[in-house]
């Protein structure tokens, strides 16, 4: 992998919340950038980011904020990534390097493709996995990524250079390095990511509209938790996640219903045995795969 630069001069981050701020932040921290930027829809989200140093400066103005930029990060919900790529293409530099957080690629590289065709050389789409049920700026950490999975998915048309940049930057956050493509990388993360926080979601929504909830909840404990734990996320960035990858994630659900099906056709039969057995397997996996973590 080829060195990466001393130093990033001009840092660009839009939405500098959880993941756009705690980028910024390991990088600083790294030493490796020497300005920071913040675009972003909230002007007090922007404020709060420069109080607590995440960024340098606020820009509103894409112009502006691309001048001698040496790298954008877009980390605002996927379903927004369309129309902030249309927004700053125009000012776009030919030496500016651009990676994205985002959690879904094929939409995200579908609008590279169409807002950013000028510049795909230089555009790297990538997806940390990283992440926490709070969001915002005050949640942001030069922690975050470190000893975390960083997923990059590069296009035909990246240059070797950028490549190596971009994966410079986010290996200087701490992250350990993955390759994949876009295809793999939303099949996969429909499996172990979206359909996890969709069953969260899902299962907190059904028992918060019961009317015996308060109750439900007074006696929920650690097992609840655990499961819920991710039913606080960012309910937009999730929606945009959900929608984007919609048709990996019905497979995913779908064979999910099946296993359920199963489960409950043992209930009636009031079959322990196959419960056992089935839970024995289960047990076993997630024991295996939590020792190699």
């Amino acid at each position: 992998m080829q060195t990466p630069p001393l130093v990033f001069e001009r840092l660009v981050v839009a939405g500098v919340g959880l993941i756009g701020g705690s980028f910024a932040a390991a990088l600083k921290a790294a030493g490796v950038v020497r300005h920071v930027v913040g675009v972003g829809r909230s002007a007090a989200s922007l404020e709060q980011a420069k109080e607590l140093g995440l960024i340098d400066e606020i820009q509103s103005d894409w112009a502006a904020a691309l001048k001698g930029a040496d790298l954008l990060l877009l980390a605002m919900p996927v379903g927004q990534m369309s129309s902030v790529m249309a927004a700053l293409a125009p000012h776009l530099e030919a030496q500016t390097l651009v990676t994205d957080a985002g959690s879904t690629k094929a939409d995200v590289i579908e609008a590279i493709y169409t807002h950013l065709g000028e510049h795909i050389a230089n555009v790297v789409p990538a997806h940390p996995i990283a992440g926490a049920e709070k969001s915002g700026p005050a949640a942001a950490t030069a922690e975050l990524y470190r000893g975390r999975k960083v997923v990059l998915t590069p296009l035909p048309e990246n240059a070797p250079h950028a490549i190596d940049m971009v994966r410079a930057a986010w290996a200087a956050c701490g992250a350990q390095m993955f390759q994949m493509s876009p295809q793999e990388h939303d099949r996969v993360f429909a499996a172990v990511s979206h359909l996890p926080h969709l069953l969260a979601f899902g299962l907190v929504h059904d028992l918060a509209g019961r009317a015996n909830a308060e109750q439900l909840f007074k006696y929920a404990a650690s097992g609840f938790r655990d499961f819920t734990r991710i039913a606080g996320s960012h309910p937009e960035m999730w929606r945009d996640i959900c929608v984007a990858n919609r048709q990996a994630l019905l497979a995913e659900l779908d064979a999910y219903l099946a296993e359920l099906a199963w489960l409950r056709a043992l209930l009636i039969q009031s079959d322990g045995t196959g419960l056992e057995k089935l839970f024995t397997e289960a047990s076993e996996a997630r024991n295996a795969w939590a020792a190699g973590q």
